[in-house]
């Protein structure tokens, strides 16, 4: 799992996402698109879902882009 995934259950429950073998790196990909980070660097990526997720459209925008992967 991803390093930062484990911080976030409850934004991929609240997608309606169960992580798999077969979708995580598409579900990874899909959250370093929605912050801004280049793909497979995970720390900027955890730092930059924890600052969007203190601003109160930060938690919609991040199940809206897990959603459309």
């Amino acid at each position: 799992m991803s390093c930062y995934f484990r911080h976030i259950k409850d934004i991929f429950a609240e997608a309606g996402v169960e992580i798999t073998k077969d979708n995580k790196k598409a579900l990874d990909e899909a959250i370093h698109k929605a912050v801004g980070v280049p793909y497979k660097d995970c720390p900027s990526t955890g730092r930059a879902v924890k600052a969007l997720l203190e601003k109160p459209s930060g938690r919609a925008r991040l199940v809206k882009a897990i959603r459309g992967r």
